[in-house]
């Protein structure tokens, strides 16, 4: 069965078919830049150039960076503009693609859900956490497999710091940091969240799990087991076309 992802980021627009038996892409995903600035309106252009480049006609799941309440409804917007800010994702793409069924959820929570069920986490019971380090770090906390929607551990505060502002790899890029010093950075935030709930495994996705060969091995005193995202950077896609599977 193949369902449309697409995974809405705040550097890109990416999208493809998903084979939801096998839980990977189905074909080579597209993707377009996001608009600056990520107003609902030109994003929207953005998913609707990357369903168009594949003919899609049937049910597409979307993620976005934020807090999504009701299937639809945008709370936060952090990394893209204010305006999402109680935008209707849900009716907004709807109209954009032409009428065909879509769901909105949370980009981490999306992509921790394809990690525990095709990913690093397929098995784990007990507390586990995927943070995904990206132009923000989102976050998806789960209690034996059952997701705890919407956590937005990104923000919590680090030094005085919104901590996503310190950690994610933009503000590495921004502050030019070797993956040393950014790895530290990591580990400072890693042992915040950990104070917190005691994870037994935590998951690192994004874009940086691809590369983790070159900083989880500065990451020191953390009990809990960390491991880079299987499903790498496509993990938002295949759970995005998941929860429209579920939806629909």
């Amino acid at each position: 069965m193949q369902i449309f992802g697409v995974d809405i980021g705040g550097s890109g627009i990416k999208g493809a078919p998903v084979d939801l038996d096998r839980g990977d892409l189905a074909e080579e995903r597209c993707k377009v830049l996001t608009p600056h600035p990520a107003t609902p309106d030109g994003v929207a252009d953005g998913v609707r150039q990357v369903v168009e480049h594949f003919g899609w006609t049937g049910p597409v799941g979307l993620t976005f960076p934020g807090v999504v309440t009701g299937g639809a409804t945008i709370r936060t917007a952090a990394n893209v503009d204010k305006s999402w800010i109680d935008t209707d994702a849900g009716a907004l793409f709807r109209d954009r693609l032409g009428g065909l069924p879509v769901t909105v959820v949370n980009d981490a929570d999306a992509a921790g859900v394809a990690e525990m069920n095709f990913g690093a986490g397929r098995g784990r019971r007990g507390t586990v956490i995927l943070l995904t380090f990206g132009t923000g770090i989102g976050s998806a906390l789960f209690i034996d497999g059952t997701l705890v929607p919407n956590t937005e551990l990104g923000h919590l505060e680090l030094h005085g710091h919104d901590a996503e502002k310190r950690a994610s790899s933009k503000a590495k890029d921004d502050a030019e940091l070797t993956w040393e010093h950014w790895a530290h950075r990591v580990q400072k935030y890693l042992a915040h969240v950990e104070m917190l709930f005691s994870p037994e495994l935590f998951i690192i996705g994004g874009g940086v799990s691809r590369k983790s060969e070159k900083f989880l091995h500065f990451i020191e005193g953390i009990k809990a087991e960390i491991v880079p995202a299987q499903l790498q950077n496509n993990a938002g896609i295949v759970g995005a076309a998941m929860h429209a599977a579920h939806e629909h």
